[in-house]
């Protein structure tokens, strides 16, 4: 009852988006966000929310889709599985829903896609990396497509494990690397391919240990590494944790250098106790380095958004547009509905676009073909670029 009524008050609260006089005699079409709208990564999922409203307005504004009003339903996950398959499924449920945006999180969106796939709904996801969720359990050695709705623009861990391995030991240098973990999905596949990676560069990985999502407190863990004499830590999982762990470990005299993907990407790390010189691998190039994300970044800041885009509000305006783009082309040939939702996974699969992140398509698996990643590091209260580059299989 209380995921019901979480769920509920989510949709309750979703507004229309635009408000301009176009044509949309044929009806309203739903596009829904699901993300964490609340609790520790809420940073992020505010940013990928906004990012979708800000193109869905346009698209209104512009009457992209012509005969046809888009609705924005944002519902939030809070990071939870459970709680995302709630939300899947009311969405579903809904006759006038087009497509999904999100999820953010690897481990939402195993519960999410199969949901989704099951009434043909398009997902397009700016944030997830786990490699199953597109080509199965044996991703890496005989990739088969899972969910033939599901889309990302996040590219995998599969290349952002072995990018950041790269980076830490080929540049930096360093080689005796523990690693540590939060047990969640995406945290643990991150360390599994960075280890493999770190090991086949020659470092040797001298600890491998778990924290949990919610820990505060991570003395025991550092009581374990300590004694190895690691040269850097390499975390798999989010900010909320990764902030004070790298804070803990320098305060109990362990001054090195923590790396983690793009999970711990976010001004919120520095906040929470990550320290200069620490270092993080994150999906596309800078947006700031990109002309193409110009007109998103003037419009976000004319919209008086509250909350910044944040790390993935780039990729979810582009996820938006891609729905955006697809339910244009569809409705072309006749009206939408249910019967119509096979078209519109077909025109997503046919996307190509110019988007914020780059060239926007995708590959047989759903991937994105966008394989260029960056490494950034800390500077001041921030996270500053160091290096931008298209990733290669090294072996």
């Amino acid at each position: 009852m209380v995921l019901l009524a979480a769920c509920g008050t989510n949709q309750s609260s979703s507004s229309a988006a635009g408000g301009s006089s176009c044509d949309s005699s044929k009806g309203s079409l739903v596009i829904g966000l699901i993300a964490p709208l609340s609790g520790g990564l809420s940073a992020i999922g505010l940013g990928m929310k906004n990012s979708a409203d800000l193109a869905i307005r346009q698209a209104n504004d512009k009457c992209a889709v012509p005969g046809y009003r888009l609705v924005f339903q944002p519902d939030d996950d809070q990071g939870t599985p459970q709680v995302a398959a709630q939300a899947a499924t009311e969405l579903a449920s809904d006759p006038n829903i087009a497509a999904v945006v999100g999820t953010y999180n690897s481990s939402t969106a195993q519960s999410v896609a199969p949901i989704l796939e099951q009434q043909n709904i398009v997902e397009v996801s700016s944030g997830n990396t786990d490699p199953a969720l597109t080509m199965g359990p044996q991703a890496a050695t005989a990739p088969k497509r899972q969910f033939p709705t599901y889309f990302r623009l996040a590219t995998t861990d599969l290349l952002q494990g072995p990018f950041g391995a790269q980076y830490l030991v080929q540049k930096a240098g360093k080689k005796r690397i523990a690693v540590i973990d939060d047990g969640k999905t995406y945290g643990v596949g991150l360390t599994e391919n960075f280890v493999e990676e770190a090991k086949q560069l020659g470092a040797d990985v001298v600890a491998q240990e778990r924290v949990g999502e919610h820990d505060t407190d991570f003395s025991s863990v550092i009581a374990k590494i300590r004694p190895m004499n690691p040269d850097a830590v390499y975390y798999g999982g989010e900010f909320p944790v990764a902030g004070p762990l790298s804070k803990q470990l320098a305060d109990a005299g362990l001054a090195i250098p923590v790396m983690g993907g793009d999970g711990i990407a976010d001004k919120q790390y520095v906040t929470l106790g990550g320290r200069q010189g620490d270092l993080a691998t994150g999906i596309g190039a800078p947006v700031e380095s990109l002309p193409s994300a110009k007109a998103f970044t003037d419009a976000y800041a004319a919209a008086g958004y509250t909350d910044s885009y944040s790390a993935y509000g780039p990729l979810t305006y582009d996820a938006a547009n891609v729905i955006i783009n697809a339910l244009a082309k569809v409705v072309k040939n006749g009206d939408f509905g249910g019967s119509r939702r096979q078209d519109l996974v077909d025109a997503v699969q046919q996307t190509n676009l110019d988007g914020t992140s780059g060239k926007v398509s995708f590959d047989q698996y759903g991937d994105t073909t966008n394989k260029v990643l960056t490494v950034y590091t800390v500077q001041g209260d921030n996270f500053a670029p160091v290096t931008t580059g298209t990733f290669t299989e090294p072996r």
